[in-house]
């Protein structure tokens, strides 16, 4: 597979962004912010850091034919969970289920965000891109003291052929208040041409407030995506991000977290599965600012076929932030001789009073574990599959959710058998009922009820 870090990435034209623009009914302002970012689309790199760029594996990205004025029929979606906030990105638009009970208790969800005060700046191509495309936002928030969590599930399809989704999302977590936030991402097969997902997510969590953000990366293999993630964490405030790439074409993640306040502590857990020509780019990048505080990030990929991936992570201390502890762990599972990994673990520390560990590997499938597996009966396809399965659970079981190796299996089975997860209007492959628990490694992860 060549490299694409010096390959232009056709990109839609600006008078089809002004077209979206006026769709969407935008101020003159938002319309200028537009397609300033799409020229920064066209001017910046797909990777900014020198150092990284022969490690940029997008090549083939095509998206100027995506059609930024199609509209269609909303798809069918299943019934909102008992008492959970259920938002639908589709075709049709932005849909909203907010149950009365959290509307009483100040829960409020607004759409859309006016302007782009307070995002990140776009730093390459394809973020560029994806904040120029922006078509659904909204900014939930949670107020302080919530006496029970709520659970937020959003579904996102990609239903039409040259169809762009791009969703931008701010969420704040007063005090002492919990959510656990699903992000879940599917598609129908449709058309010759890529498609593109955008995903920005800021989080403000306030004094003691505890979040878990899941997302299920499960579309087709002609999906673009690019995910931004910021957070920002008070004193004590926890958050668990935790991603399962199942799917897609090309797919950028950008993970970044401060832990500001006293006490604040932050798990960063992601795991990829990547086959044909699937290509994964993850950076995770936690900076330490407030005492005591606590960051561990496990990112694990299993990958076969000519797939490739990309992971590294930053961890920086800063001078002020004693009693610091962080973890760092990258490892790659390479299943054919064709497939490619990169980690890159990295340590920043200017303060002395810190505890900071980072490992590493890239590595084919242990020969000695297939061979006992195959001394016990199973054949070498089934053993391999056992092995590179288990490698991935690893960083599921260290994730605050009850169950979420048992659930997240039927989708990974069927990536590995080459099965798409199509949506459909009778078939949801949707999460079900979710409970944040504490784990064997972290039990303080318990949250005070289940979580629906």
């Amino acid at each position: 597979m060549a490299l694409a870090s010096a390959e232009a990435s056709p990109t839609p034209s600006s008078d089809h962004v002004a077209r979206m623009s006026e769709l969407l009914g935008d101020a003159p302002e938002r319309r200028s912010e537009r397609l300033r970012d799409l020229r920064l689309a066209e001017e910046l790199p797909i990777e900014p850091n020198p150092l990284y760029r022969k490690y940029g594996y997008f090549a083939g990205v095509d998206l100027a034919h995506l059609d930024l004025a199609r509209v269609g029929s909303p798809v069918a979606v299943p019934s909102p969970l008992p008492g959970a906030i259920q938002l639908v990105h589709d075709i049709s638009g932005l849909r909203v289920h907010l149950p009365p009970e959290l509307e009483r208790l100040g829960v409020q969800l607004a759409s859309p965000i006016p302007s782009s005060a307070g995002r990140t700046p776009a730093e390459d191509r394809l973020s560029a891109l994806a904040q120029a495309l922006v078509n659904r936002s909204y900014r939930l928030t949670l107020p302080d003291g919530l006496p029970t969590p709520v659970r937020v599930q959003e579904i996102s399809v990609l239903s039409e052929p040259d169809q762009s989704l791009s969703i931008d999302r701010e969420i704040r977590v007063g005090a002492e208040s919990q959510v656990l936030f699903t992000e879940e991402i599917f598609s129908r097969p449709a058309g010759a041409h890529q498609r593109f997902l955008g995903s920005a997510t800021r989080w403000d969590l306030g004094l003691d407030a505890k979040a878990v953000h899941l997302t299920v990366h499960a579309p087709d293999s002609s999906v673009v995506s690019v995910y931004r993630r910021d957070a920002v964490a008070g004193e004590r405030a926890r958050l668990a991000w935790i991603y399962a790439g199942l799917g897609g074409f090309r797919t950028k993640i950008r993970n970044r977290t401060r832990l500001q306040g006293t006490g604040a502590a932050v798990d960063d857990l992601q795991t990829f599965f990547g086959a044909g020509q699937q290509s994964y780019d993850s950076a995770i990048d936690m900076t330490h600012q407030g005492t005591d505080t606590h960051g561990r990030s496990i990112t694990r990929g299993v990958f076969r076929d000519e797939a490739r991936g990309m992971s590294r992570g930053l961890v920086r201390i800063e001078a002020e932030a004693r009693k610091t502890v962080s973890f760092i762990s990258e490892h790659a599972m390479l299943l054919s001789k064709g497939a490619r990994s990169d980690t890159i673990p990295i340590l920043e520390i200017l303060c002395r009073d810190v505890k900071a560990t980072h490992s590493t590997s890239v590595a084919p499938v242990d020969p000695e574990r297939v061979f006992y597996l195959e001394s016990r009966g199973h054949p070498t396809s089934s053993a391999i599959r056992m092995i590179g399965e288990g490698f991935l659970a690893y960083v599921l079981e260290h994730a605050p959710i009850a169950s979420l190796r048992d659930l997240l299996y039927p989708t990974l089975s069927r990536r590995w058998d080459g099965e798409s997860i199509a949506w459909g209007p009778r078939e949801f492959p949707t999460l079900p009922e979710l409970s944040v628990v504490g784990t064997e490694t972290d039990p303080e992860w318990r949250f005070d009820a289940k979580l629906r």
